[in-house]
This record gives structure tokens, sequence and C-alpha cells, in this order.
């Protein structure tokens, strides 16, 4: 759990999300817009609603154009959250929003406030990554905002000199265009380990930590030493020393940064480390990396804008060009719509439910519209004949055995390979039985922390429960594991847990037998698993499923790598 500053020792704490140290003064970021230029512009002047409509427009426009052209030069994960910022910028009901607050004799400022903190409260509600687009939409309501009033868009300020950047929180048109040799470390106050700002920062290579309470309490220009593997912020060090463990730090980052694979253990036990992808360019990116295919090909990611079911030709082509880049004799794990819930999706989804984290998402989709399901599997099988790519199906949100078998069925038919998620804590308890159906299983850490703990991953006060170091969900990966082996079956994590270079060597002396993971992250894990045994790794497996809490789990197992 993060904890509030400590007088005596000056420190503050957090999660940790992405390992390194760095050491600088803290600089600020700070999202207001001038309340005196909110004054001066007053209701704008505008002869009607409809003029200030097309105001709002023009603003709108010009912020979601501001979204597109950082997408276009970024990559990967932070290309992905910008394209959707923009999305979210022209978003009809946003706007539809917008229009009532100005009929209603809002002016526009006031009509914009009230239609965000609107669509904040339906996103809060939703949980998981609806509620982690809070953060995006007020974003775009500060922009919005500063264009219609004639200020300059809020966001980072550039620093004079390598800074830490501390923040209540991030977007990604923040993060994403961040210079790692003047911004060396991130701290947020909110967010946790599956935020967009850790994503980005992971993709990025800077030190991170979240959820870090009274961060925003530190006067800017106080210098501090932020450790990204242990969570801890440092006041009052000496900077000769914090340099040495900074100058440490970045010796051992470049060491990481250099393997070249293959992956495995010190005493040459074979790994296999696989990538994370959401489409083709994201897979041809990936597949220059030292990985042995793709270990999640989140397919839903594909169609968030489209307001039909593309035909069963047009999902072969969208799925050839993530398989074709792999067609040298690597494979790819495909992952049936992960639609719901957080990730909505016009022709798959329902809506209006009471709680749809617990509703009708992924594989339920299928339960009364079973054509979907058919026709996706048809897709994915005609692009793996079209490529010859070696073609592994799995489907999220199972629950039961049953599932799992009538899954199965449909994926042999096709001549492809099936597997499930392992997202729900029934899944992990009958993973033995699982593997009697389906031929692997993949363990998606993020939701199944989140159900374990019956806490909402982006619920920044539950940070501490969301943690995939937590005993239980480890508890839940170990026995799924051992059913592998018992089995003789794959059993992988392609969660963000896999890309924790020190979580991994207790995966593997867990049993596991892939990560996936973004591709960023692999170089760093291949390295890390090269240094140590298979016996390192079971006693560091040993260590953490033995330790009270996460902390105690992150400090056994360095105990054990002698970090």
């Amino acid at each position: 759990m993060t904890t509030p500053a400590n007088p005596a020792t000056g420190s503050l704490s957090g999660t940790p999300v992405v390992p390194g140290v760095a050491a600088g003064p803290v600089l600020h970021v700070r999202g207001e817009i001038s309340p005196a230029a909110i004054a001066r512009f007053g209701d704008g002047g505008f002869a009607d609603a409809e003029s200030a409509l097309a105001a709002y427009d023009d603003a709108a426009a010009a912020v979601a154009e501001t979204f597109t052209t950082k997408a276009a030069s970024a990559q990967g994960a932070a290309a992905e959250v910008l394209t959707a910022s923009a999305g979210l910028a022209r978003d009809k009901g946003l706007r539809g929003a917008v229009n009532k607050n100005l009929q209603a004799g809002h002016g526009p400022v006031a009509a914009v406030q009230g239609a965000v903190d609107q669509f904040v409260t339906i996103f809060t509600t939703m949980g998981g990554l609806m509620a982690e687009r809070v953060t995006d939409l007020r974003d775009i309501e500060r922009r919005v905002v500063a264009h219609l009033v004639g200020e300059p868009a809020p966001g980072v300020p550039t620093p004079t000199e390598p800074s830490i950047l501390v923040a209540e929180d991030l977007a990604p048109s923040d993060t994403s265009g961040l210079d790692p040799a003047l911004v060396t470390a991130l701290v947020t106050e909110r967010g946790g380990a599956t935020s967009h700002t850790a994503i980005i920062a992971r993709q990025l290579g800077i030190p991170c930590i979240v959820g870090a309470a009274g961060i925003m309490e530190l006067p800017t220009g106080t210098f501090v030493v932020v450790d990204g593997e242990t969570g801890t912020i440092e006041q009052g060090a000496d900077p000769d020393e914090a340099r040495e463990r900074v100058e440490a730090s970045r010796r051992l980052r470049e060491e990481l940064a250099s393997w070249t694979g293959p992956a495995a253990t010190l005493d040459g036990l074979p790994l296999k480390l696989l990538a994370n992808v959401a489409d083709g360019a994201s897979a041809e990116s990936a597949g220059v990396e030292p990985v042995q295919g793709v270990g999640l090909f989140r397919t839903e990611l594909c169609f968030l804008d489209q307001k039909e079911e593309p035909t069963v030709d047009e999902q072969a082509d969208i799925y050839s060009a993530v398989l074709a880049p792999y067609a040298d004799g690597r494979y790819v794990v495909v992952r049936t719509l992960d639609a719901g819930s957080d990730k909505p999706i016009a022709f798959a989804t329902h809506a209006g439910e009471e709680n749809p984290a617990l509703g009708v998402r992924g594989l339920r989709l299928s339960f009364d519209n079973p054509g979907l399901m058919d026709r996706q599997l048809d897709g994915i099988a005609a692009a793996a004949e079209r490529t010859g790519t070696e073609t592994w199906v799995m489907a999220p949100m199972v629950a039961t055995v049953a599932e799992a078998a009538d899954f199965a069925e449909k994926v042999r038919a096709r001549g492809l390979k099936p597997g499930v998620m392992v997202e729900i804590p029934s899944a992990a308890l009958l993973a033995h039985r699982m593997l009697e159906v389906v031929d692997f299983l993949s363990i998606g850490t993020n939701d199944l922390t989140q159900y374990t703990m019956a806490a909402d991953r982006m619920a920044t006060d539950l940070a501490h429960l969301t943690d995939p170091w937590q005993p239980a969900v480890l508890q839940l990966i170990a026995i799924t594991a051992h059913a592998g082996r018992e089995a003789g079956k794959p059993v992988g994590v392609c969660g963000e847990a896999a890309a924790d270079p020190l979580l991994a060597t207790a995966l593997i002396g867990m049993g596991i037998s892939s990560l996936s993971m973004a591709a960023r992250a692999v170089r760093p894990v291949g390295a890390q698993l090269s240094r140590v045994s298979l016996e390192t790794c079971e006693a560091a497996a040993e260590a953490a499923l033995g330790a009270p809490d996460p902390m105690a789990a992150r400090a056994a197992v360095r105990e054990v790598l002698g970090h």
C-alpha cells in the first residue's frame, strides 16, 4: 500500500511499474487553465447555441487533429492510445451532451465541463479500462476549453535539465512525446500498473512509479531519487551517491537492452518470450525483436471504431497482416473478441448493463450470438491458411469447463489449436480440468488480479490490491502452472506481469512456459532470465509465494537474486 511522506526518512512510496534508478529535480505537471482567461471569455459572446456549438466543433476538431498528429509519429501502445483519444475528442455522444447543455442556456465552457462530468461518471461506473479513460476525458476537456478561450494547450512543461516528472496523473498526450534524455523518471499520485502512464513509460524505458500518495506535495525543484524497482522516492539523498546509483542502473539497463536471445536460463533451459500486439503494424515491428512469436493478439482493438461487423473476408485480411510476419516458423496466439465492459464494440456488446465488468463480455457475447464467434473463427482460419503461420486461438472470460470444451470443439473443427484465458479465479482453480479439453492456457494477470481481489484495477485507492504480486494472485498462477506441468501442456502469462523482469523469474520458477509482453520489455526480461538458473527461479517462486504482501514478495525475490 502506498504511504505518505515519512518525516524521518523523507521518503515516499508507490507501485513500481518500470525498473531503473533516476535522480533529479521535481518538475510538476499541472493542467489547470488560467481562471482569469476563462473569466475574460465569459459566455463567448455567441449569437445563439448553434454558433457556440460550431465553436466547440472547431475546438474539438483541433484537439483531435493534435492527437492524430502525435499518433502518426508514435509507435505501439503510444500510437494506439493517442488514436483512441482522437476518437474520443470527436465522439458524437460527447458532442450531443455539449449541445444539450448549450441549448439549456449554459455558456460554452460550462457546457463542455458539464458534458465531460457526465461521461466521467459513466466511465467511472463502468470501471476497468473505461475508468482509465477518465484521465483522457479530462485532458480533452482542458484542451478544448483552452482552445475556446484562446489559451495555450496544457501539458508537460519543457525541462531545462534532466528532471523527474511528477503529476496527479498523465494523459497519453502528455507521456507519448517525452524525451527520455530530459524526463528521466515518471511519478504519479494516481493510476495503477496497467494505466496509460505505466504502459507508455514501459515502452519508452523510463523508470516509473504510480499511486505515490503525497507526491504532489513535494515542491518543484526538490532533489529526489526514484527507484522504479523498489517503488521508493527518496528525498535528501547525497547527490554524489545518487549519481553513482543512477550510473549503475544505466549500465545495467544498457546491458539488458543489448540482449539478443535466444531465451534460456543460465543453465540452458529454453524459454519462450512472446509479444503482445494489436494490429499488423505492431505485429511487424514486434517481429524484429528476439521473440518466438505472438502470445496475445488483441483482435478487439482492430474494431473499436467500427459500427458494423466486418465480413469474414475483411477479418481475414486484418488477421493475415498480423500472422504474415511470423510465417518463418514462429507462431501467433489469437484472442477472440474481448469486447464488453471496458471495451465496447458497437456491433457486439450489450448496452445498459448494471455491472458490465461482471456481465456479458468476452466469450459470453457468443452465447446469444454464436454467429459472431463462428465468423471470427472462420476469418482466423482463412488467415492461417493464407499465411501458413502456426495459429493458436484462445477465448477470453472462460468460467467453466463446459465453456472451454464447446470453444475447443469449434476451434479444432477449423484445424486450429484451442486454448482459453485464465482471468476468472474459477478457471485457475479448475485448470487441470480445463487442460483436459484444451491444448493450452494463457493467464491474463490484469483481469485475474482485479477479479481475485474484487478491486477495479484503475482505482487509485485500491492500487495496493490490484498488484499482480498479491499473494492470492500468485497462488492462482502457481496452481495453473502446476496443472500445466501435470498435463504436459503449455501455460503462459500474457498480462502486464510478464513484463516485470523481477516477477518473470518467479513465474518461470512456478512452471510458466511462456511470457508474452510489450515488445519493448522483451530484452530486459530475456536478459534477466539468462542471468539466473532454473534452481534460482524456483527459489524466487518459493520466496514470492511465501511472502505476506506484494512489497515483501518483491523484497524476498530481490534477496534471492542478490539485487
